[in-house]
């Protein structure tokens, strides 16, 4: 930031510190102040105000500095972020006053806080992210603790033979909305943590989320050897021994981040069981300071949460007894315990024989744990069963807190707009407040579908620039440009499937009956399309194969043009997807769906979804705002798929395409603009992280916080 500091006229000094606090990125005057300093650069940079100013010479600056308009607006937003900084009348700070000096620390191996910061890969980083930027807006004493991945993670490329590659670039941290923290004398603030039989260094990079700092950890330093360096270089890449070193970095070093910080939090908070290891290494503290292993453990257990995010068990790290004694052979006796005591803290039967799991040392060691939705919760409990085996199921202390979505960030500023006109302006403060969404009944139709039109050819212009963008720079050929949505139509139906593509998520059941869909998608009066995006891990040749299929259709003549694919899907193109489709579409093998928030996302900008009955959509779905893929339940996964599979093509032949098709004289969809209606009245307040964070603080957090073991 200094670098910048020095070029911005006086008069727009603030510019650079706004840049580099991410509340600028779902505020919306914030916004429109950076996408009006240079439009073009705004679109170019992806809407990177860092990268902005440091492409920007001062005398364009004081250029801008002329425009009154702007400057006003520079003014008004400068005020609004002085207000966000110094306000003491949070929900927090209302409801819980005596608490606001107890911080809850928020380890999470991935956060997708903007595209200018990709270290996230999918839905569990997104929740992240939302999650520290709603306790930033509800005043919560919050800090996040993660991994500054220097080459982020993956972009993908999908060749004309369709086979997903992954290109990896080192992020420019110039370009970034990050900066090192210095100790007192102007060096890297760093800590070590043993790994084995030898000490890894890690420097701590600082990223301000609105009132909060979220704190990420990196091993890309000289006193390291180089294997130690390339520890944090990439996001979920290596084997279990790459992956065990990772979290013992996350964990432990995550918890002497926070000392050397002189950070003391009340509440430790676990998204996932990647930063389990933090349990041992506060137990190791008090026992360091006196307490024996049992006291200290049950001190810990009181002031720890637990969120587990996958009902599939190979989401769920699991390591070899061999590894956990090369890594903690003498970590054991710091506890002042035996080794087959440490172990049994994680024992778990896994396919493969007795591991340490570290989902398990996460319910053994934390006092609160949870589910990111009801079904979930069940699942966990039978999942989870043999952890507590003298226990009923239902009694198994794992509860629920379906996730949720932030608001400011995912709703399109055009939608943004008309909710202000009919919902009142300040209805982002209310956004989990029930009774004011029943207000959406007083926006005319023809105004809802206006916004929601535009929206779409917005999508559509993204997809065409992305194609357009390929092409000039010669990393795509004829058939790439045809592939990635250049010949859809923006009148047309158009669904849309974006996520990480795991087989679990049958991201090809609609093509099972490819005559069937044929006839829908290419009827001549009533013309349908869907635009997929997702990657699938590196290492998942079967969701490849996936990917290489719907590929492989999207180019096909016999589909039309009808099936696109859109490459490197991230943060920024995610935003054009979910809220320029029409339907979205859904389709886990139930019940390995934990939550889903993209469903959400789409919901809040009126999209209806198109969904297994799994995760979120079980309590999402009324009857009214969208459709079910449901019905009976099948033991043999051919005949579900089948099932499942026929029911989406009735859904679409008997109610969607007649719905969507079926207009007035105006041309509006009046029937279809209900079910969009209805979409946002019964999900937006019910599944926003207002709703969730403040769910997770009454529920989980308080008893945390208030403890004083």
């Amino acid at each position: 930031m200094l670098a910048l500091q020095d070029k911005v006229p006086a008069k727009i000094g603030r510019l650079p510190e706004l840049s580099y606090n991410l509340w600028w990125s779902w505020t919306p005057d914030a916004r429109e102040l950076f996408r009006r300093l240079d439009y073009p650069l705004w679109r170019q940079t992806r809407h990177n105000p860092v990268e902005m100013l440091m492409l920007l010479s001062t005398e364009e600056l004081e250029e801008r500095i002329k425009s009154g308009a702007w400057m006003r607006l520079y003014d008004k937003v400068m005020m609004q972020y002085d207000a966000m900084l110094h306000d003491g009348h949070t929900w927090f700070h209302k409801t819980y006053p005596e608490l606001t000096k107890r911080t809850i620390a928020y380890f999470s191996f991935e956060f997708g806080l903007h595209n200018s910061l990709p270290i996230y890969s999918g839905g569990l980083g997104i929740l992240s992210g939302d999650h520290a930027k709603e306790a930033s807006d509800l005043g919560l004493p919050f800090v996040g603790v993660g991994f500054m991945y220097p080459q982020g993670y993956f972009r993908q490329r999908v060749p004309s033979h369709g086979w997903q590659e992954a290109v990896y670039q080192q992020i420019d941290i110039n370009k970034a909305p990050i900066q090192v923290v210095k100790d007192e004398n102007g060096f890297d603030l760093k800590i070590n943590v043993e790994l084995g039989n030898r000490i890894v260094h890690a420097r701590i990079w600082h990223v301000q989320v609105g009132r909060n700092p979220l704190y990420l950890l990196d091993t890309d330093v000289d006193e390291n050897d180089p294997w130690d360096r390339e520890l944090s270089a990439r996001l979920y890449s290596g084997d279990s021994e790459m992956r065990i070193r990772q979290e013992i970095m996350l964990g432990i070093g995550g918890v002497r981040a926070l000392d050397m910080l002189g950070i003391q939090p009340y509440a430790w908070h676990m998204n996932e069981g990647h930063s389990a290891f933090l349990l041992l290494e506060n137990v190791r503290k008090k026992v360091e300071a006196g307490s024996t292993f049992e006291d200290a453990e049950q001190i810990v257990r009181q002031n720890s949460i637990f969120t587990t995010h996958t009902p599939v068990p190979a989401g769920h790290d699991a390591f070899s007894y061999h590894l956990i004694d090369q890594y903690f052979s003498t970590y054991w006796q710091q506890l002042g315990i035996s080794r087959e005591q440490f172990l049994s803290l994680g024992a778990h039967e896994e396919e493969w024989g007795t591991a340490f799991n570290m989902t398990v040392l996460a319910l053994h060691l934390s006092d609160k744990a949870n589910g990111v939705s009801k079904l979930h919760g069940a699942v966990s409990r039978r999942m989870w069963n043999s952890v507590w085996p003298e226990l009923p199921v239902d009694e198994v202390p794992i509860t629920s807190v379906t996730n949720g979505v932030h608001v400011p960030t995912w709703v399109a500023a055009e939608m943004g707009a008309l909710y202000a006109k009919y919902l009142g302006q300040d209805w982002m403060e209310y956004a989990d407040d029930t009774v004011m969404w029943q207000r959406i009944a007083s926006v005319p139709a023809e105004e809802l579908w206006e916004v929601h039109v535009l929206l779409k050819q917005k999508l559509m212009g993204f997809l065409r620039a992305q194609a357009r963008r390929s092409w000039v720079a010669g990393t795509s050929d004829p058939t790439q440009v045809l592939t990635s949505g250049t010949l859809l139509d923006p009148e047309a139906l158009t669904i849309g499937f974006a996520r990480r593509f795991a087989t679990y998520k049958r991201a090809t059941l609609i093509f099972r009956d490819i005559e069937r869909l044929r006839t829908i998608l290419l009827n001549r009066h009533r013309p349908v399309q869907i635009v997929f995006a997702g990657k699938a891990h590196p290492a998942d040749d079967p969701g490849k194969a996936l990917i290489q299929e719907i590929y492989n259709l999207a180019k096909h003549p016999q589909m039309g043009g009808r099936v696109a694919f859109l490459e490197d899907y991230d943060m920024h193109s995610a935003r054009y997807f979910k809220q320029g489709v029409d339907v979205w579409l859904n389709t886990p093998r139930r019940p390995y769906e934990a939550s889903g928030t993209s469903g959400m996302k789409a919901s809040l900008n009126g999209v209806p979804n198109l969904s297994v009955l799994d995760g979120w959509w079980v309590e999402g779905y009324n009857g009214a705002n969208g459709w079910a893929i449901n019905g009976a339940q099948f033991a043999n996964t051919n005949e579900q798929d089948a099932h499942d599979a026929d029911t989406i093509y009735r859904l679409l032949e008997d109610e969607i395409v007649p719905l969507y098709y079926d207009r007035d004289r105006d041309d509006v969809p009046g029937g279809w603009v209900e079910v969009m209606r209805e979409a946002i009245r019964s999900t937006s307040p019910e599944f926003s992280t207002k709703r969730m964070v403040k769910e997770y603080t009454e529920r989980l957090y308080l008893e945390a916080m208030q403890f004083t073991g």
